[in-house]
């Protein structure tokens, strides 16, 4: 176990208490942040939402997990900033994460509808990408809640052109699906355009009472062949249950949909777990306060300290396994369990490092520690242990 070197009385020193103070500031202002981007479209967004019987994103997400369980949310703050000129696009305009259903870790990717009526912008496709890349290289079942207009149509020349954009989440269905890795389906609202791709090239489709699939609505099949056809009569859920076969699963709403979606995904057997993922220890907290790394680590980042102590007030019982500890010292490098699981951490050293025939400024990558991490990664790859980065870098 790593032996810390800090005192009761640098706990209580002015320095590490003033520390402690901004990062609590900046914690809480970021907290904010989030509580604000999770508010996706704003209150009246949510209220139009309401008032045609359906759930927001999250309310979706929330119903869906197992009673208790824990969201673990993937990108929330995508899209921060970004496309003010068109209103925003609080997180990516959609909702990504892993949370428990039926007794299983799911990946669960929703469609915002508060946001441009769930419509894709650029970053929306990357986040869903995102969300089932990792899905994919875990092998984690995928639910996808689909309510959206399509693509963003003023933003429609940044949305397909490379291959990290909107094609791709097909291809990564078709990818996952030839793994064997279970994707489930539920459309509750609108499902247009490229977007109506995505639900029917998954293992099982569920389809909402007022809901549409289709590739082009009304108004565009009037426009092009002048013939007058309801949202209903085109895509509707009755149609694609009874008529063209596509949908498993017809249901009134949102709630009976989301039940159904758990009782289709306990089915499920588990299997295909990630490597790593099979060796799970009993997970344990660390030796050493967590709290302690908000005085630990100043917030302008001009005092130097050994990452070693940020280390083992993260990872199970403090216990670190260093690799090379006395070579590229300005990268540590080891391996540790962090909620039982095995860990390979690659952290920047911000102390100065003192060697016979230089000194060695932390924070700076040098050509030593540079090829010990390459090194280290390239084994923590061969043992299929997942990797942790903890970043503090001048260059």
């Amino acid at each position: 176990m790593f032996k810390t070197r800090i005192t009761d009385d640098e706990r209580t020193s002015p320095e590490f208490n003033q520390n402690k103070s901004e990062w609590v500031q900046r914690i809480t202002a970021f907290r904010q942040v989030l509580t604000e981007v999770r508010k996706g479209g704003g209150e009246r967004a949510i209220e139009r939402q309401h008032k045609k019987g359906r759930l927001t994103a999250r309310e979706r997400i929330a119903r869906l997990l197992d009673p208790g369980a824990r969201f673990f949310e993937l990108m929330t703050l995508a899209g921060y900033g970004m496309y003010d000129e068109w209103g925003g696009a609080p997180s990516g305009g959609g909702v990504a994460g892993v949370g428990r259903v039926a007794g299983r870790d799911w990946m669960i990717i929703a469609n915002d509808a508060t946001v441009k009526a769930g419509a894709f912008f650029p970053i929306t496709a990357k986040k869903v990408i995102r969300a089932q890349t990792i899905a994919l290289e875990n092998r984690i079942p995928t639910i996808y809640l689909v309510d959206s207009a399509g693509g963003f149509l003023p933003l429609q020349d940044e949305v397909f052109p490379d291959q990290d954009d909107f094609g791709r989440i097909f291809y990564l269905n078709a990818r996952m699906s030839a793994l064997g890795i279970p994707q489930i389906s539920a459309i509750m609202g609108n499902c247009v355009a490229g977007g109506a791709y995505l639900p029917v090239m998954t293992d099982v489709l569920i389809m909402t009472e007022g809901s549409g699939l289709y590739l082009a609505g009304p108004a565009l099949v009037k426009a092009a062949i002048g013939q007058e056809l309801s949202s209903d009569e085109l895509g509707g859920a009755r149609v694609h249950a009874e008529v063209s076969g596509t949908v498993d699963f017809y249901e009134p709403g949102d709630e009976a949909a989301l039940r159904r979606v758990r009782e289709v995904a306990a089915l499920y057997s588990e299997r295909g777990l990630a490597p790593w993922a099979k060796n799970r220890a009993l997970p344990e907290p660390p030796a050493y306060d967590p709290e302690d790394l908000y005085g630990l680590v100043s917030p302008s980042g001009e005092r130097p300290y050994d990452v070693r102590e940020v280390i083992a007030r993260i990872v199970d019982g403090s216990r670190f396994l260093e690799y090379r500890p006395g070579w590229g010292e300005t990268i540590v490098t080891g391996y540790a369990r962090i909620g039982g699981f095995p860990v390979a951490i690659v952290a920047n050293q911000r102390l100065v490092i003192k060697k016979r025939e230089r000194i060695e400024v932390g924070g700076v990558i040098y050509p030593e520690a540079a090829d010990k991490a390459a090194r280290f990664i390239l084994e923590a790859n061969q043992m299929f242990v997942p990797l942790v980065f903890l970043q503090d870098v001048t260059g």
